[in-house]
C-alpha cells in the first residue's frame, strides 16, 4: 500500500521536471517529509496540459454522504479498479498523477513494524497514479480529493511489503493524463509494477506520527544499508 509519502523539492523544480503548465493554489504549497491521508497535497490533472492542484488524500466519492469514507479510500488496487463502484466511473474521465519523490512502507516482523523509505536513486520525483473526485460538502463547498493506485511490488521491495504505489515513467505520464485521446485498456496496461531502480532504507520511527513533519524523518538510520532496487 502507501500509507505516506513526500514531496520535499521546492516548487520550482517542481513545475520543471513535470511540465506543469499551471498551479494556482502553488503559493500555499510547502515542502513536507511526512505526508499522511487527510492532508493535502499536489495533483497534477488535464485541462489541456499539466495543471496541478492541491487536493485531499483519501477520496470521496461525488455521490457519498459520508466524507468519513475518504480515510478508507487512500489506495485503489489496480487490478480492481473497474469492479468498484467508488473507483469504476473516475478510469475513464478523472486520471491524475500524484507528486512525490518518496514514500514510506513499513515491514512487519514478529514483534514491530520497521519504516523504510523508498526514493529515486537520484532523487528525481516518483509520479504515482491516482484517480480524483469532486465532493460537495454540507455548507456546498467542492472538496478535491485522491487515492493512490496500488500494484504488486517491484522483487526487492516484496521483503517489505506486498504492495506498492503505481510510480509512471516520464513518457508513460501523458499517457494516463490524457482521458478523452487513450483507450481504457491502454490506459490500465500502465498499472504495472515499477522496473526501474530504486533506493530503499531504515528510517526513523518518528515517521509513525504524522506530526513529526521535518528532515530527519528521511534520513538513514545509523547501521541501516542503503540498498539500491534493481
Amino acid at each position: 500500500m502507501c500509507g505516506r509519502k513526500t514531496l520535499t523539492r521546492d516548487i520550482q523544480s517542481i513545475i520543471d521536471e513535470m511540465a506543469i503548465e499551471e498551479w494556482k493554489d502553488s503559493d500555499i504549497y510547502q515542502p513536507r517529509y511526512n505526508i499522511a491521508p487527510t492532508q493535502y497535497s499536489p495533483v497534477i490533472v488535464d485541462k489541456m496540459g499539466r495543471h496541478a492542484k492541491l487536493m485531499k488524500w483519501g477520496l470521496i466519492p461525488n455521490w457519498s454522504t459520508d466524507e468519513s469514507i475518504g480515510s478508507k479510500l487512500i489506495n485503489a488496487r489496480s487490478e480492481t479498479l473497474l469492479e468498484k463502484p467508488s473507483f469504476q466511473h473516475l478510469v475513464p474521465t478523472r486520471r491524475c498523477i500524484v507528486i512525490t519523490d518518496g514514500y514510506f512502507e513499513w515491514k512487519k516482523t514478529s514483534d514491530r513494524s520497521i519504516p523504510y523509505y523508498i526514493r529515486h536513486p537520484e532523487n528525481k520525483l516518483l509520479p504515482m497514479a491516482g484517480l480524483w473526485d469532486i465532493w460537495k460538502n454540507s455548507s456546498g463547498e467542492n472538496i478535491f480529493t485522491y487515492t493512490v493506485i496500488t500494484t504488486t511490488p517491484a522483487s526487492e521491495l516484496s521483503q517489505i511489503h506486498h504492495r506498492m504505489p503505481v510510480i509512471l515513467k516520464p513518457d508513460e505520464i501523458n499517457l494516463w493524463l490524457k482521458v478523452h485521446n487513450i483507450a481504457i485498456p491502454d490506459a490500465m496496461g500502465l498499472l504495472k509494477p515499477y522496473d526501474a531502480p530504486l533506493t530503499f532504507y531504515e528510517v526513523s520511527r518518528m515517521v509513525n506520527s504524522p506530526k513529526n513533519n521535518r528532515p530527519e524523518c528521511i534520513l538513514p538510520i545509523e547501521n541501516s544499508d542503503n540498498l539500491l532496487l534493481f
